[in-house]
C-alpha cells in the first residue's frame, strides 16, 4: 500500500496507508517544508540538537504536531547513537528532548501510554513506525545501516512483545523515506555486515557496481520485520529516496553535517 502525501498551508508530510486505517493512533513522517527555521536548517527542522534557532524548532513541533493531531508539549525524542537500545517510555518521559533534558540514549522508543508521541530522526537513515492495535502499543525505530545490521528492528518487535504483549502478526509497520538503492553507495563492509546478520536473505538488497556496492536499506529493514514475524501485507514502505529529493528532505550524504533533520512520529490516542 502507498504512502499518502498531505499538505496544510506550506507544511508537507506523509502518512502510511497501513497506519491510516488504525483508528487508535496518530502518526506522520515530516519533510523539510512548512516550518520557520532559517537556512541551512530551512524550514521544518525537527532536531533541536542540530543547531540553528531553538525557538524555531519548538514552533516547528507545534506546527507538525498540530497537523497530525499530536500534543506538542509531550513528544519524547530519541537520542540516536546507532546502537540497539530499545527504550520503554513512560509518563515521566513526556517532553524529554524538546522541553526537558534527555537522560537516555536510545535508537528505538516503545510505549503503551496514550498521548505520548514517540519521535525518531533521519537524514538518510531508515525510520520505522510500529503499532499493535490489539495490544495497544506503538514503537518508533531509527535504523541506519549499523542499527539495521545489528538487528534493532527485530529487537524492537521483540520488546513490544515482551513488554506489552504485542503479537508480530498483529503489528502494522511503516518504513519511511530513506536513502535508496540508487544512491546508497558503499564499500564492502556494509554488505558484509548485512550478509553476516541476515545470511542469504540480504542478497536481493545488495548490488555490486564495479568496485562499489549499492544497498537497499529500506528493503533490508523490511526483511528484518519479516524475520521477526510481521506479515508482509502489514508493511508499507516509502519509495522516496532522501538523497534524490533535496527539495523534500535533508540528506547527510548530500550536504554533510550542517543541516536539519526530518522525523517520524507516532502516538496512541
Amino acid at each position: 500500500m502507498p504512502f499518502l502525501t498531505h499538505q496544510q498551508d506550506s507544511l508537507v508530510y506523509y502518512t502510511a496507508s497501513v497506519l491510516d486505517d488504525a483508528p487508535g493512533i496518530v502518526h506522520g513522517f515530516s519533510t523539510r517544508l512548512g516550518g520557520v527555521s532559517k537556512a541551512p536548517y530551512d524550514t521544518l527542522n525537527m532536531a533541536p540538537n542540530r543547531g540553528g534557532d531553538r525557538p524555531a524548532v519548538e514552533e516547528n513541533y507545534r506546527r507538525f504536531c498540530g497537523v497530525i493531531g499530536a500534543d506538542p508539549m509531550r513528544p519524547v525524542l530519541a537520542h540516536q547513537v546507532h546502537e540497539t537500545t530499545v527504550l520503554p517510555v513512560s509518563e515521566a518521559d513526556a517532553g524529554k528532548g524538546l522541553w526537558k533534558e534527555r537522560d537516555f540514549t536510545a535508537d528505538a522508543l516503545i510505549t503503551n501510554v496514550p498521548n505520548l508521541p514517540l519521535v525518531v530522526f533521519s537524514a538518510d537513515c531508515g525510520i520505522l513506525l510500529l503499532h499493535d492495535p490489539v495490544a495497544g502499543c506503538v514503537g518508533a525505530v531509527h535504523a541506519g545501516w549499523r542499527g539495521c545490521a545489528a538487528g534493532i528492528v527485530e529487537k524492537a518487535v521483540q520488546e513490544l512483545q515482551r513488554r506489552y504483549g504485542a503479537a508480530p502478526e498483529n503489528l502494522l509497520c511503516a518504513i519511511g523515506p530513506a536513502i535508496g538503492l540508487c544512491c546508497f553507495e558503499t564499500d564492502g563492509d556494509v554488505p558484509q555486515a548485512m550478509t553476516d546478520a541476515l545470511g542469504a536473505a540480504a542478497a536481493p538488497y545488495l548490488e555490486q557496481r564495479g568496485s562499489k556496492w549499492h544497498v537497499d536499506l529500506s528493503g533490508l529493514n523490511r526483511q528484518w520485520l519479516l524475520h521477526a514475524g510481521v506479515l508482509p501485507e502489514h508493511i508499507d514502505t516509502s519509495s522516496l529516496c532522501t538523497y534524490c529529493h533535496p527539495e523534500l528532505f535533508w540528506s547527510y550524504r548530500r550536504v554533510g553535517g550542517v543541516r536539519g533533520a526530518q522525523c517520524a512520529m507516532i502516538a496512541l490516542k
